[in-house]
């Protein structure tokens, strides 16, 4: 992996992280799923049908496909 931060500067990002209680921690990373699925959802076409819509935002988000049974037509 490549990375532009120095050890010194990860390190003191990580005892500052360590220093937020589990919380602030789950708080932290739920607001940023969530970030990421509004960027996400904003870049698929506006014209979608509403189960094509949920087969690209499951694909974007896991990187697999919904199995063929998912919906029940």
């Amino acid at each position: 992996m490549m990375t532009d931060t120095t050890r010194e500067i990860e390190e003191m990002q990580n005892e500052l992280w360590m220093k937020k209680t589990p919380q602030e921690r789950a708080r932290f990373a739920s607001a940023m799923f969530a970030a990421g699925r509004r960027a996400l959802i904003a870049s698929l076409p506006k014209n979608l049908s509403e189960k094509e819509f949920k087969k690209q935002l499951y694909f974007r988000t896991y990187g697999e496909h919904l199995p063929d049974d998912f919906f029940k037509d």
